[in-house]
């Protein structure tokens, strides 16, 4: 969840208000990996971050092959300059 939300740029305050669960609560799952919402909460937090509930709680998603996997991951582990760089050339190729 805290990738997720560093990716989106939301912060925790937006995603308790799309989502409708409690800041506190949010607080709890993103400190915290032993922490696991009940799965109606994590499906209203999945919806919020415009991901799968077995990605949240995984980390992976069995829909998304395994080299995308890996490609997501290491654009996870980049600054936020360099992800919307990666984003904008991705984009402009899918256009092509």
């Amino acid at each position: 969840m805290k990738q997720e939300l560093a990716y989106s740029g939301m912060l925790k305050k937006e995603l308790a208000t799309i989502s409708g669960v409690h800041k506190r609560a949010i607080d709890t799952y993103v400190r915290t990996k032993a922490s696991m919402p009940p799965a109606d909460v994590a499906v209203k937090i999945a919806k919020a971050l415009g991901v799968t509930v077995e990605y949240l709680v995984t980390g992976e998603d069995s829909s998304i092959p395994n080299e995308i996997s890996r490609v997501t991951r290491s654009i996870l582990n980049l600054n936020q300059r360099d992800r919307k760089l990666i984003a904008s050339l991705v984009k402009s190729m899918s256009e092509l």
